[in-house]
């Protein structure tokens, strides 16, 4: 028995700590509302509250110590407080996810609660006078509630969903085109309009955070009524328990995660009062009273929607009809009044608290805690050009909703500048170094010339990352090199071929070049970590003293003689179609035809000035695949679901403090014109640049 109480303990740990992380992140980043992140509405999360709730449903098990009655209690307000802490998940999740989960917390929530009362009602002769059985019901009671408003809230989602998806939409046709300006603002709209900040402020949520906080309000009550009735911690301590000393370990392991697990639930409600006592005009009691459509549009449509069904009786599809309306008006009817209780409450929380809250206002003011607050500044924060940005206007809020306090639109704001900043310190220098020695694109033409015969029928197709990978490698390989100069290209490579990937992965949405940018990334992998490619040493001709055109005849020669043996010992129709050759050989062709490139051209007096040519190439070729790193970024703005968009949008904007000197470069070229889907593929490119160029190297 000990050790099935180490495993209830072990689960409500686990929960626990989750609870507590995801606590730690949200005032980290200044996100008082929080966000689930590491503890939401899952089958991992279900799965160990059904384990951590095995006090409850023991019913085989005589448990009639005050420490065992006050465990069963604790297991019982731990389940409440994880309920309050995932409430805001609901946002993250599909409908599907949304109703599976519900069903699966609501199926435990009635298993518990039922095995509770029936301890309750059949031991209750059994029982003590001063046994927790009031605490007990009052547990189960907010189980019930926080599970009602978790259904209250989830019923909402579709419809508040659909209306930030057609805002977001609207208002992206307005939206600034200004790089960093645009990014604040869809930082804005994303993170306002998030599912789970709409459900973390609503009324109902803020319903269930009072209702937690009261749960565990009720565990402190027991405690103390506990240690008063065993006269002294102590004696309470020592009491003989049938999961033995474990069971001490599942009460604190519990009660520390009541402890943390309250802190959500407490900012939660704090944050949405605060919001209401920013309000400049207070509103009436019929305003309050009022029930807007997103609260109910679901349930409305469930009711008015005609449903076919298998039964050809007349009466019986007429009867089966109402008794639906019947139950969803039912449901339409808690739902109001849910939302009505919840108004009350926060009105009334409101009242009590806005004395605090006036106090918490001149202290600010009075400290000049923030440039923010100043009245010079009142439509919104400047960028380094000193345009100023009205940031409310792209603060997304349901109807009803009360206006966030300018403190929490600054917090969001702040977020973004911080997500680029802290892109800003991971700028490749390298590359942008490298990126420096690029006048114009013409390297794209440079690397490979249509005179080369080709050792197929037909090509494989070029990627960004492949080409720059075989010009890296013949770079490595050349003699009389300095040593420091091939290790600053061969890190410039890396810090590109990580954007390029990113590009590829963004624009070549049909997967059509996967196979030749995985060859490509095969072989870059050799050439980082060891110097060689395809098993061929690149510091050989240094050692060996041979000179660069020796060095490209080798890597011809051996490349060459790959894709030959290749073809010679393949009759699979398949291989026919160069894309889908094994990643050496298509490597292994690449090399060939620009080995035989650079030795058709091969006009340079030193080593060191062919190194430096390779280096411009490669350049342009990164120059020019860049182009599209604007349209990855606006991408970003775009694509993803409601659920997704803030993490896209948070990403797009590291992306651009990461990239920014990269933009900055480009900008200074003029870009040939090519529309948006032709800029993203180096063939286009070619096949502008290579329309009266037959050898670009011997130019």
């Amino acid at each position: 028995m000990p050790w099935i109480g180490m495993y209830i303990a072990a689960a409500s740990l686990v929960c626990s700590l989750a609870m507590a992380v995801d606590a730690f992140d949200g005032f980290r980043r200044k996100r008082f509302w929080f966000p689930c992140k590491y503890f939401s509405l899952n089958a991992t999360s279900l799965t160990l509250l059904a384990v951590a709730m095995k006090l409850p449903v023991d019913l085989t098990t005589a448990m009639f110590a005050n420490i065992d009655w006050l465990a069963k209690l604790s297991s019982l307000i731990f389940m409440s407080t994880s309920i309050g802490n995932f409430m805001s998940s609901l946002g993250s999740m599909n409908d599907m996810e949304v109703l599976t989960n519900l069903a699966a917390l609501g199926i435990l929530i009635i298993t518990v609660t039922v095995n509770v009362w029936i301890q309750l009602f059949q031991l209750e002769p059994l029982m003590e006078p001063e046994a927790m059985l009031g605490e007990l019901l009052l547990a189960t009671v907010y189980m019930f509630l926080l599970l009602v408003s978790l259904v209250s809230s989830a019923v909402t989602i579709p419809t508040t969903k659909r209306f930030m998806e057609s805002k977001y939409k609207e208002m992206q046709k307005v939206a600034t085109r200004g790089e960093q300006e645009a990014a604040i603002q869809h930082w804005l709209m994303a993170e306002t309009g998030s599912p789970q900040f709409v459900i973390a402020r609503s009324v109902v949520c803020t319903f269930a955070s009072a209702v937690c906080m009261v749960a565990a309000l009720t565990l402190i009550e027991a405690y103390i009524r506990a240690i008063i009735l065993c006269k002294g911690v102590k004696s309470f301590w020592e009491a003989e328990s049938v999961y033995g000393w474990s069971t001490k370990w599942i009460l604190f392991v519990q009660s520390f995660g009541v402890a943390v697990g309250t802190i959500t639930p407490i900012s939660r409600w704090f944050f949405a009062v605060g919001i209401r006592c920013s309000e400049n005009r207070r509103k009436s009691f019929k305003r309050e009273l009022k029930i807007e459509s997103y609260w109910i549009q679901r349930l409305v449509d469930w009711r008015d929607s005609y449903s076919s069904s298998q039964i050809r009786h007349h009466k019986c599809r007429k009867y089966l009809h109402c008794a639906k309306s019947v139950i969803l008006n039912f449901f339409i009817g808690v739902q109001i009044i849910l939302v009505r209780i919840s108004r009350l409450h926060l009105r009334v929380s409101a009242s009590l608290m806005s004395p605090l809250f006036s106090c918490f206002s001149l202290v600010n003011k009075s400290e000049n805690l923030s440039k923010v607050w100043s009245s010079n500044n009142q439509n919104g924060p400047e960028l380094g050009d000193g345009k100023e940005i009205d940031l409310s206007r792209y603060v997304f809020l349901l109807e009803g909703e009360s206006e966030l306090p300018r403190k929490t639109i600054m917090n969001i704001y702040h977020r973004a500048d911080k997500a680029m900043q802290r892109g800003g310190k991971l700028q490749p220098k390298n590359l942008v170094n490298l990126l420096q020695n690029s006048n114009d694109f013409k390297g794209v033409r440079d690397f490979d010339s249509s005179l080369i015969p080709s050792l197929h029928f037909q090509e494989p197709p070029n990627c960004w990352s492949l080409p720059v990978v075989t010009l890296a490698s013949i770079a490595v390989s050349l003699p009389n090199v300095a040593n420091h100069k091939a290790k600053q290209l061969v890190q410039s490579v890396s810090e590109g071929l990580s954007l390029v990937k990113l590009i590829d992965n963004t624009l070549d949405t049909n997967g059509e070049l996967l196979s030749v940018q995985n060859a490509a990334a095969t072989i870059w992998l050799g050439v980082e970590l060891f110097c060689k490619w395809q098993d061929k040493d690149l510091r050989e001709a240094s050692l060996k003293g041979k000179n660069s055109k020796e060095v490209l005849h080798e890597l011809s020669g051996k490349a060459e003689l790959i894709v030959l043996d290749f073809k010679r010992d393949v009759n699979d129709l398949f291989m026919e179609n160069p894309v889908n050759w094994p990643a050496k050989v298509i490597a292994a062709n690449s090399m060939y035809r620009i080995s035989r490139t650079i030795c058709d051209g091969f006009d340079y007096k030193t080593d060191e000035a062919l190194f430096d040519r390779l280096t411009v190439v490669i350049a342009d070729i990164f120059a020019a695949c860049f182009t599209n790193l604007a349209r990855v970024i606006t991408g970003k703005y775009h694509r993803n679901a409601v659920e997704e968009r803030e993490k896209s949008v948070g990403e797009a904007l590291h992306l651009l403090g990461k990239t920014r000197r990269i933009i900055e470069l480009l900008q200074q070229h003029e870009v040939p014109f090519l529309d948006r889907d032709r800029a993203a593929c180096i063939e286009d490119w070619r096949a502008l640049f290579l329309q009266d160029i037959e050898n670009p190297l011997d130019q």
